[in-house]
C-alpha cells in the first residue's frame, strides 16, 4: 500500500511545482473546537474537479495534477483560464466513503471496490468560491468530473514535514488512535491535502489529514 501512496505524492510534487505560486484561495471553514492531537472543523459545501486514480489511470502514463490543470488552464470548453487554489487533495470515494466504518489505526489510504480491495485514489482540485456547478465550463477530459461536496464536519491533523507517503501514513494513524481514544465516530475514509511546493522546506510545509465525523456542541 505504501507504493500506492508514494507513487500519488511523487507525481503531486514533481507537478505542483510548476503551478505553486497561484494557489492563493482556499475554501473557508469554521474551527468548532481544539483537541489533543487534531482540531474539528465544519466546512460549507464547495465544488471540486476530480479525477481516479487507479490502476488503468497509471498504466497510461498520466499524471492526475496534469491533467486536472490542464482544465484549470484552459483544457475546456470555452478554453476558459481559472486560478489555482490549495490544497491539493486526495480522498476516498464518496460512496465507499459511506458504506465504511473506520476503526482506529489506520495504516493505509486506499478507495476501495465492491469486494473491498485497493482501488486508488481520487485526486481533486478545489474550484474557486466565484464558480458554480452550472458556470464552470466542461472538461475536455472525460475522466474529470465536476462535484459538489456537503457541508461536513472533519477531524484534522495538521503536520508539518515531507510529503512521502510514509509521513501521510504516520500522521494519518496518530489521527485515528486520537479519534478512538476520544470515542469519535468516522464517516467516511481520510482525506489527504497538501498546501505548499516541494521547494518549501519541510518545517514550514502544511499538510493535513482529515476525516469526516459524527459531531454535535454536546460532544465538546
Amino acid at each position: 500500500m505504501r507504493a500506492v501512496i508514494l507513487f500519488f505524492t511523487a507525481g503531486f510534487s514533481l507537478s505542483f511545482l510548476a503551478f505553486s505560486a497561484m494557489a492563493t484561495e482556499q475554501p473557508d471553514y469554521t474551527v468548532l473546537e481544539e483537541r489533543d492531537g487534531y482540531e474539528i472543523r465544519s466546512y460549507p459545501p464547495y465544488i471540486v474537479a476530480e479525477v481516479k486514480v487507479d490502476d488503468e489511470f497509471r498504466r497510461s502514463g498520466s499524471s492526475s495534477f496534469n491533467v486536472l490543470a490542464s482544465y484549470i488552464f484552459g483544457d475546456n470548453q470555452g478554453s476558459k483560464k481559472m486560478q489555482m487554489t490549495a490544497p491539493v487533495t486526495s480522498a476516498m470515494s464518496p460512496q465507499i466513503g459511506k458504506k465504511m466504518q473506520m476503526t482506529a489505526p489506520v495504516t493505509s489510504v486506499p478507495l476501495m471496490n465492491e469486494e473491498d480491495e485497493a482501488d486508488g485514489f481520487l485526486y481533486q482540485f478545489v474550484m474557486e468560491s466565484k464558480y458554480s456547478l452550472e458556470t464552470l465550463p466542461e472538461p475536455n477530459d472525460p475522466r474529470i468530473k465536476l462535484r459538489e461536496l456537503p457541508e461536513r464536519t472533519v477531524a484534522v491533523r495538521r503536520y508539518s514535514g515531507s510529503q512521502s507517503g510514509q509521513n501521510v501514513v504516520r500522521n494519518l494513524s496518530i489521527l485515528m488512535e486520537d479519534l478512538g481514544r476520544d470515542n469519535v465516530t468516522t464517516l467516511s475514509g481520510p482525506q489527504i491535502a497538501f498546501y505548499d511546493d516541494p521547494w518549501t522546506p519541510s518545517s514550514q510545509k502544511r499538510n493535513e489529514v482529515m476525516v469526516e465525523i459524527e459531531y454535535s456542541a454536546s460532544d465538546s
